[in-house]
């Protein structure tokens, strides 16, 4: 009896202990141990308390990160990490898929509206604004905030934005929607990448990205289709009925199934001014573009806000030198100071294929605390005298510990442009920009030209370009194995040439074309970009130190959407402008806007002429190969066959 005593005793004396570690840690038990005991509650508190505790564990489970160890176990992802990645593979893809499906809208959009073409595009040229001015805020935002908090304030701005665009009364209001849709959509890439880095060992991390590389390349293809499909059916509006529907499916979908990965530090600051001054900078120039349609360059309402936005401009490039200076004087003497040796954690690659060295530590180390698409490196100290075997993991990780500053550290540059010192980098920039630049161009300006001057519906204009969207899928699947074989110069040769090739087939339209050629030509021409891009990027990216791939990827980034950003109206006024000077000539309407859209393609065309002997001229040194390495490849395969053959 004793003995049954002691042990009642003791249990009694474990639930009490459990009970009081409960309370601390605000679990509330308390009041469901009172209420098993006999104390009656009400039932309104019952219920709250049930909810409170329900609401915690959900937040107990997933609030917790996740690392590597966790994520990944014997070869495989484990059950939580795998429904976090398809979450966020699934939130990404909608960003991707939102970001071209008005394409086939706009000549709709521009009609209800009563609006010129110059004034409608900006519904998808701000959207490329918005992501390429949110791409350098992605280093802050993940040191600073979790994964889940990120997605699910993201996902609430894209949400409402959806409905902001769907119930907006004016253009004004559907414009702000679409701005607030890029500002939730415009990190998730970077958030995905950063997850996939953190998640997988070095030796998988090129399959998990091509793998949601893919799912990415898809979204694009199929959202002219279905956007052109909806507007047929239901009205452009519609499209933003069914934003709206998955954003909310997306907040419910992170709230309860996406779990943290990587560290935070709530001590991360960003710098704000310089990202307002590139908001001024990049919209005034290209408020004031799109203004020379309705005025003339003397109005005030041209030159001012291109001046404003070229001043803008050259005060954030300034701003940007000047901070990047000042943050690597401040190592230097810290590290003078304490003696130590500085080794900075290299930032994980934008492009998925750009091979890496190191050891999984480190890079592992890099996911956690260096985010994809901007800010500097993150130093990490190790003793002068102290072993050469490897590197410690930065200032949070548990394994090691950083030698203390003698000073703060300055607040570094929002874009490290020092990076464009680097000759072979800055040229595969500029290629990239130009191939952005030409291809969301003539994203706008094909289907008003199948829409308003051949009478075909929204719905035909997104299946003709969709043939064009799986072209660049498939080339870039296929050009990371071909950069690997060849390098990137033969690889970028071909696609330059496949892409001017397939703009000039496109610059010969007219009004009794086949339809379907424009589909060839569009197929032809984003064959090209697949084939210039990556292999191009990636080139120029593992031109740079290891310490510095963290603001090349930012630089690169940045440019590419600003890039595509200002393409969109240049074009298009190129192309009004033309239609107008045609149709003062005696053509009509529909044979004027032709004319225009067939010139606006040469001039696109000579651009791509550019980018063509960029590469030819520029893109050389190590990793690029050779056009004639890759000839004699090509040969002695067909004379290893041809022997095989006999």
């Amino acid at each position: 009896m004793d003995r049954r005593n002691m042990a009642g005793q003791d249990t009694a004396n474990q639930d009490t202990a459990r009970n009081a570690a409960n309370q601390a840690g605000g679990e509330r038990t308390g009041q469901r141990n009172c209420a098993e005991n006999g104390e009656q509650d009400s039932k309104p508190t019952n219920q709250r308390i049930r909810s409170t505790r329900i609401g915690k564990k959900i937040s107990k489970g997933v609030g917790k990160p996740l690392d590597s160890a966790e994520a990944y176990v014997d070869g495989h992802l484990s059950r939580t990490a795998l429904i976090s990645l398809i979450i966020l593979t699934f939130i990404t893809f909608v960003g991707n898929f939102t970001q071209l499906q008005l394409s086939s809208a706009l000549p709709t959009i521009v009609e209800d509206f009563h609006i010129s073409v110059t004034t409608g595009q900006w519904l998808t040229s701000v959207f490329q604004l918005v992501m390429g001015v949110m791409v350098p805020l992605t280093a802050y935002l993940t040191r600073r905030f979790t994964t889940r908090q990120i997605v699910i304030t993201s996902m609430i701005v894209f949400t409402i934005g959806s409905v902001l665009a769907w119930l907006g009364p004016t253009f004004v209001i559907v414009l702000l929607g679409r701005i607030l849709e890029a500002i939730g959509t415009g990190v998730m890439w970077p958030v995905l990448q950063i997850t996939v880095f953190s998640i997988y060992p070095l030796s998988r991390r090129g399959f998990a990205m091509g793998t949601v590389g893919m799912a990415m390349s898809v979204a694009p293809a199929i959202g002219p289709v279905i956007g052109g499909w909806q507007t047929d059916a239901n009205g452009w509006r519609s499209i933003f009925m069914t934003l709206t529907v998955i954003g909310v499916a997306s907040v419910l979908l992170a709230f309860f199934g996406l779990h943290n990965f990587g560290a935070t530090d709530r001590n991360t600051k960003a710098d704000f001014f310089s990202v307002s001054l590139s908001i001024f900078g990049f919209g005034g120039l290209m408020f004031g573009f799109t203004n020379i349609e309705a005025h003339a360059f003397t109005h005030p309402l041209v030159w001012l806000p291109i001046l404003i936005g070229i001043a803008g401009i050259i005060w954030f490039v300034m701003r940007q030198i000047h901070m990047a200076a000042a943050y690597r004087a401040w190592e230097r003497a810290d590290n003078a100071a304490e003696g130590t040796e500085s080794v900075p954690v290299p930032a994980v690659p934008a492009v998925p294929s750009i091979p890496e060295s190191g050891t999984g530590t480190a890079a592992g180390a890099t996911a956690e605390h260096t985010a994809i698409g901007g800010g500097a490196a993150t130093p990490v100290r190790k003793a002068a005298g102290g072993s050469n075997g490897g590197t410690t993991a930065p200032a949070k990780s548990s394994e090691s510990e950083q030698v203390p500053s003698t000073s703060p550290a300055p607040r570094p540059a929002l874009l490290d442009l020092g990076v464009l010192r680097n000759t072979s980098f800055t040229v595969g920039t500029i290629c990239a920009a130009l191939s952005f630049f030409a291809f969301s161009s003539i994203m706008v300006i094909i289907p008003l030209y199948i829409q308003n001057d051949r009478g075909y519906s929204a719905t035909m204009s997104g299946l003709i370009m969709l043939p064009g969207a799986i072209g660049q899928c498939i080339a870039q699947f296929c050009g990371g194995r071909l950069l690997d074989r060849f390098g990137a110069r033969p690889v970028a040769l071909v696609g330059s040439a496949t892409l001017l090739i397939g703009t000039i087939m496109m610059s010969m339209i007219g009004t009794d074309t086949w339809i379907w050629w424009v589909s060839i030509s569009q197929f032809t021409r984003q064959i090209g970009m697949g084939l210039v891009l990556m292999p191009v990027t990636t080139w120029s990216l593992n031109c740079l130190a290891r310490q510095e791939v963290s603001a090349g990827s930012a630089v690169t980034n940045t440019v590419r959407q600003i890039a595509g950003a200002i393409g969109a109206p240049v074009m298009v006024i190129t192309m009004e402008t033309l239609t107008r000077v045609f149709h003062a000539g005696g053509l009509n309407a529909t044979l004027a806007n032709i004319d225009g859209v067939k010139w606006t393609l040469r001039i696109s065309a000579c651009f791509v002429l550019a980018q063509l002997l960029l590469v030819m001229f520029g893109v050389h040194g190590q990793g690029a190969g050779s056009a004639r390495e890759a000839a004699q490849y090509a040969i002695n395969r067909m004379r290893l066959h041809g022997g095989a053959g006999d």
